[in-house]
């Protein structure tokens, strides 16, 4: 297999795009290799690179089943509840504290806070 072909930022031919672009177009990959990538220049380090497909080559987007919409929001509801209190955090629990802000940072008053 060769090289990809690079190309500068804002310049690839026409029938090339991102993973974005082509979900903004309602398609998806579908299991193709990427195609080509595009490099930005940048001072001090090393490019910016992101990768191309062939939009003729792209399928469409699968549709949201009543199934996946379920399963979809059990994922998203189990990503926001507290391992500690069991309560919904109302966000998406961060990994570095592994629990609610409020279970990681307990306040040393009470729950009053700070009015007297």
């Amino acid at each position: 297999m060769g090289a990809l072909p690079v190309f500068r930022w804002r310049l690839a031919p026409d029938g090339y795009a991102t993973r974005r672009q082509l979900r903004a177009l309602g398609l998806r990959p579908g299991g193709q290799p990427v195609a080509a990538q595009l490099e930005r220049p940048r001072r001090r380090r090393g490019p910016l690179v992101a990768y191309l497909y062939r939009v003729d080559l792209a399928v469409p987007v699968r549709p949201m089943t009543p199934a996946r919409r379920a399963a979809l929001e059990r994922a998203n509801r189990a990503r926001r509840t507290c391992p500690s209190c069991r309560r919904d955090a109302g966000y998406v629990i961060p990994a570095a504290l592994g629990c609610c802000v409020p279970c990681a940072y307990p306040d040393p008053r009470g729950s009053e806070g700070s009015t007297p």
